[in-house]
């Protein structure tokens, strides 16, 4: 499947993969070993029906030789009981084998699936206990791809493409063996036909499969386009651009069907090519048995005396050729399943990578629990940088008494953020200390830390559930009277009664049925719900109407009574009461004071006030 979400033909499915070292692809094979050996029994068994399989559909055309060459052609004599023997016996083999298949390829599906159960339930695990940094620079999109697409694609080699090259290598070495038992000469023609399939599948795969990327290039970027434009219809109705975008959709699409076209046009040559070596080794095969039948006749007759080499039975003849299927069949098969392999090994890789990633720093070693917080919280010279060559913190330090409000201001991208980031230790700090309660928060276990914080976040997240079970995501088992109350503090209780299931509606997928500023009134009421001593706000009112904010603000101060708070605001007119504000310009606090102290300076602060309120 490629970016456009379409799934290409099986015959390309690893055209456009990356090419994987030896090392790098004998890596994957361990890990994936691994899994199997945790089942080695079930893969004991599948490769025993396998063999078992393979072997009675390779003893069939040996039996068909039987029935066939109980039949003296000319003399009318025939062996009716070993005909209608070797006919019974072959039609059982056939239906054994077929069992036999059927019962693999459903343990196969079972297997694969278990292993696939067992990869993605350990790398959602492990996203779970990776750094918040890690989801900060690696796209959704991206790591949704491996817990889905990528572990799908190994799904597939998992439950087909080891099965069929099991299956392919017994019937190959299998085919060989009974062809060289019949007649050794005649194996001579594979000598030349296969080959020349292998190298000319080989040439041609290499000439195609970049038209294959190219394409699945073109389809993703016309899938983009598409998405990117459906989602801003209402603004392209607006500035009236829909024939401007509906012609460059036009180019891109035209730009798809060529590529898309192309690709299968030639690789489309490849199929009949091979198939026109296969019936040219059908045809040597049939010709020079043909031949070597004569001779087996003249030598019965005693006519002539060929070497046994050269002569063979008809019902030789037609088992040979039976053979020559089974062997040619898989061999030519074999390139695809190898490109399919190296597009399961690509995506095993993205996803063991992911797994690799170094998980959140543990507790140092009989770290403290944090309890009977206050709200007691000082940074001191605290020095902090994404990246060590660019800090954004240099030397902050402030302290913040119990109950008291901490207000962060400043403009997009000046580190407000960066400073909740560290109180919660998503990030350590570089240099300096952050202290709770008097204690080093490196000291102590991050769970009691963080539990010792409610937050709500400017991106508001709800899941899908009731809203009941969203608002109780930080303290289940909450009354329902206690949940009411927290609706009625954050003014959304009347909404929540107005609907026709009330607090037992249920919320889709980030609670999108809903408007933005009801989300962010119900994560407030989530946080009012929470007994926690401290609380961050970051732009907690930033979706709500500037009536309803005044409401919340009322409510706020309730929920802050007694409480450490930390404030991020855009709105100044939020922050006026707090105890204290931070002013962070280019990742410096360039002002720190009172509402009245910072007014008085007529600094950053002052002009930044009056830029929202002097209009």
């Amino acid at each position: 499947m490629n970016k456009s979400g379409i799934k290409a033909p099986r015959s390309t499915r690893g055209a456009g993969a990356p090419k994987m070292s030896r090392d790098a692809k004998a890596a994957v094979v361990r890990r994936i070993s691994k899994y199997l050996v945790q089942h080695k029994g079930t893969v004991l068994i599948c490769f025993v029906m396998m063999v078992c399989s393979n072997v009675l559909a390779l003893a069939a055309p040996k039996l068909s030789q039987r029935a066939i060459d109980a039949i003296e052609p000319g003399v009318g004599k025939v062996d009716f009981r070993s005909v209608i023997f070797y006919c019974a016996l072959m039609l059982v083999f056939y239906i054994l084998s077929a069992l036999l298949s059927y019962l693999l390829a459903v343990t196969m599906v079972k297997l694969s699936q278990k292993i696939i159960y067992t990869m993605r339930r350990e790398l959602f695990n492990h996203l779970t206990e990776l750094p918040v940094g890690y989801f900060d620079t690696h796209a959704t999109g991206e790591i949704i791809s491996r817990i889905s697409y990528d572990i799908d694609t190994v799904n597939t080699s998992l439950s087909h493409d080891l099965l069929q090259i099991g299956a392919s290598m017994i019937t190959v070495a299998g085919s060989l063996v009974m062809m060289a038992s019949i007649s050794p000469v005649l194996l001579l023609v594979f000598a030349f036909t296969v080959p020349m399939s292998i190298l000319y599948t080989k040439y041609r795969s290499g000439r195609v499969r970049p038209l294959f990327r190219k394409r699945s290039q073109k389809l993703g970027e016309l899938n983009g386009y598409a998405e990117e434009m459906l989602s801003g219809q209402k603004t392209i109705r607006a500035y009236g651009r829909e024939k401007v975008i509906s012609s460059r959709f036009d180019e891109k699409n035209e730009e798809a069907v060529e590529a898309y076209y192309r690709s299968e046009y030639y690789s489309a040559t490849v199929g009949p090519t091979v198939n026109f070596i296969n019936n040219l080794s059908l045809s040597l095969v049939t010709m020079l048995g043909g031949i070597f039948y004569l001779f087996y006749l003249m030598n019965e007759t005693g006519s002539t005396n060929i070497l046994p080499l050269f002569t063979i039975s008809l019902g030789g003849v037609s088992a040979f050729v039976q053979y020559s299927r089974k062997f040619a069949g898989p061999i030519n098969e074999f390139a695809n399943i190898v490109s399919d392999l190296q597009s399961a090994a690509a995506a095993a890789e993205k996803v063991f990578a992911v797994m690799d990633e170094a998980p959140e720093l543990a507790d140092v070693p009989n770290a403290e629990t944090l309890s009977h917080v206050k709200g007691e919280v000082e940074l001191s010279h605290v020095r902090f940088g994404y990246v060590p060559e660019r800090v954004i913190l240099r030397d902050l330090s402030l302290k913040a008494q119990p109950g008291n409000t901490i207000a962060i201001v400043g403009p997009t991208g000046a580190g407000k953020t960066t400073i909740i980031n560290l109180l919660m230790r998503f990030y350590d700090v570089n240099s300096g200390k952050i202290l709770v309660e008097g204690r080093e928060i490196r000291g102590l276990t991050r769970e009691s830390l963080r539990q010792a914080y409610t937050m709500v976040l400017q991106e508001t997240w709800l899941f899908h559930g009731t809203i009941y079970e969203n608002i109780t995501y930080g303290r289940e088992g909450a009354s329902r009277e206690e949940v009411e109350k927290a609706a009625k503090m954050a003014h959304i209780h009347s909404y929540i009664d107005a609907l026709p299931d009330g607090y037992d509606t249920v919320l889709s997928d980030d609670g999108v049925n809903i408007s933005k500023g009801h989300k962010q009134l119900i994560t407030i009421a989530r946080a009012m719900l929470a007994d926690s001593p401290m609380l961050i706000l970051d732009e907690a009112t930033s979706n709500v109407d500037s009536r309803t904010e005044q409401k919340i603000q009322a409510a706020m101060q309730t929920l802050m009574a007694g409480r450490t708070c930390f404030v991020i605001a855009h709105r100044l007119s939020t922050v006026q009461n707090a105890n204290l504000i931070l002013v962070v310009k280019d990742g410096n606090v360039i002002e720190l004071g009172t509402h009245d102290t910072l007014m008085n300076q007529k600094g950053f602060y002052y002009s930044l006030y009056h830029s929202q309120f002097d209009h």
